[in-house]
């Protein structure tokens, strides 16, 4: 692997950053008084609470904490809000499969990159209606749903056959910094917001009196850096030399296989890459233009439902539970906001970053399915043991810690296993001519699980409380099966030795 491949597969994976930036925001937004108070999850009389957020019992306690009182329709517009950027994704991963195949991979890219930063705008500048935000959060959602599909196919389409999985596994590895990076961040700014806030003890006579907003202004807002970074630098990137060349556009696809591998046009390299691919292209064009039906063609319908099962099992672990509400699961534990809303989730963030580096080394050496079986296990284990532990919580700290350190080890679980590998698997297993369609149909299943997850995941823990993690581990279960019995292992075959294994022929 040279430098610009390196620099090009990087570049397209910031496409993660805004998907991860995106979902860790929320996290620590949702929790925000200012922004609870303005889209009336809450209202605010004045009282206060302590510092481990107990009520103010006399006058010479120290007061730290608004002591907001929940609304009647809390969960439903929480899990609405939520869930709308999921259901712009899902949408947007529909027209991925138009816009990839019409302008290409990389121009697709910048587009959604430019949608992107639309929404955040929409998001930041939003009036006091929940339906504001929640369009901008649909628009931002139509961008990551986009740019999932694309990010990882242009980044398998450069990519050498022997590196596919590491590079791709850039784009799980970008989510995970994104979500890091929205957490210091955003830690940050209700730090100085919400701790001893001005009024404090002080009757309100107007309830829904908005506080100053500029903490979630300020956190939804800043999703435009992100947003104009990757379409500026998308600019400077190739088209891919698989889209190009299915546009009869043969002598551009040679100058950028010969820039990827840092050689000439004339080398063999570049030259039998090119003549693998345009035999590729041959072949599809021999069979006629693509349909969506064709994903359930005999040759093609296993990896489809294979696609399509993996991300809906990924979605099923629970982990964008923990990711979203992760601030609400800590405060039922028995944690205090500071470290329900500042310390742990920092930590669990960084451990879904640094985790992500074993699978980019263990995908190419264990393989994609080994890494399903072993994830799903673990991750079974460490749900049933955060459940047992928070039921224990009454006894002391320990059990605390014991619950949170299991819900660690269940996003160390998910992050080196079931959150790179259905990515790189979507992006490597579908022929040319319906690739960009395949791996949509993986990137639906993501957002439309995704999406029924958040809206439904504050009224499951608001009834089902912990128990919720029980139903997630019974989940990992049917993912260890499926992985086990179902999943065809890929590892270290090129996109046409792809083909042919899929297809019975290898």
């Amino acid at each position: 692997m040279n430098s610009f491949q390196f620099l090009v597969a990087v570049t397209a994976s910031l496409g993660g950053l805004l998907f991860g930036y995106e979902c860790g925001v929320m996290n620590v937004v949702l929790v925000m008084d200012a922004f609870r108070i303005f889209f009336k999850f809450h209202n605010w009389n004045g009282d206060a609470l302590d510092e481990n957020g107990k009520k103010i019992k006399n006058d010479t306690q120290e007061k730290w904490y608004r002591d907001l009182k929940e609304a009647d329709n809390k969960a439903m517009l929480e899990g609405v809000i939520t869930s709308s950027f999921v259901l712009g994704a899902l949408c947007g991963a529909l027209m991925a499969t138009y816009l990839g195949e019409k302008f290409g991979r990389q121009r697709t890219i910048m587009i959604g990159a430019c949608i992107f930063t639309c929404g955040a705008i929409i998001q930041g500048l939003s009036a006091r209606t929940w339906i504001m935000i929640a369009i901008g959060r649909l628009i931002t959602g139509l961008s990551i749903g986009c740019n999932g599909v694309l990010c990882p196919t242009y980044i398998s389409e450069v990519a050498p056959a022997k590196i596919r999985g590491t590079l791709s596994s850039c784009y799980q590895l970008m989510t995970t910094f994104g979500i890091i990076v929205a957490a210091i961040i955003n830690s940050i700014v209700w730090y100085y917001t919400n701790i001893k806030p001005e009024g404090l003890g002080k009757p309100r006579s107007n309830i829904w009196e908005e506080v100053p907003n500029f903490e979630w202004r300020f956190a939804l807002l800043f999703q435009v850096v992100p947003g104009l970074g990757l379409a500026i630098l998308m600019s400077f990137l190739p088209k891919s030399p698989r889209w190009l060349c299915s546009k009869d556009r043969d002598e551009e696809a040679a100058e950028v296989l010969a820039k990827l591998n840092a050689t000439s046009i004339s080398d063999s390299v570049v030259q039998e890459e090119l003549k693998a691919i345009q035999e590729d292209v041959a072949a599809t064009r021999a069979a006629g233009s693509s349909s969506v039906g064709e994903l359930f063609s005999p040759v093609i319908r296993r990896r489809t439902f294979i696609t399509f099962l993996m991300q809906l099992f990924q979605q099923w672990t629970g982990i964008n539970v923990i990711m979203y509400y992760q601030s609400q699961i800590y405060g039922e534990i028995g944690f205090t906001k500071f470290m329900s809303t500042v310390v742990l989730p920092i930590i669990n963030n960084f451990v879904n970053f640094i985790s992500t580096f074993p699978g980019m080394w263990g995908i190419e050496r264990l393989g994609r399915k080994t890494l399903l079986i072993i994830g799903s296990l673990m991750m079974m284990v460490f749900h049933i043991s955060t459940w047992a532990f928070s039921t224990q919580t009454f006894r002391g700290k320990m059990w605390q810690y014991f619950a949170v350190a299991s819900i660690f080890l269940m996003v160390f679980s998910f992050a080196w296993t079931w959150g790179p590998v259905p990515w790189v698997y979507q992006a490597e297993v579908f022929p040319l001519r319906v690739r960009v369609k395949g791996s949509a149909v993986g990137t639906v299943s993501n957002f439309l699980n995704n999406w029924i997850i958040a809206f439904v995941g504050p009224a499951l823990m608001k009834a089902w409380s912990t128990k919720t993690f029980l139903l997630f581990a019974a989940a990992c279960l049917l993912a260890w099966i499926y992985s086990q019995f179902y999943v065809i292992e890929s590892k270290g075959l090129n996109l046409e030795e792809m083909d042919a294994k899929m297809a019975g022929k290898a």
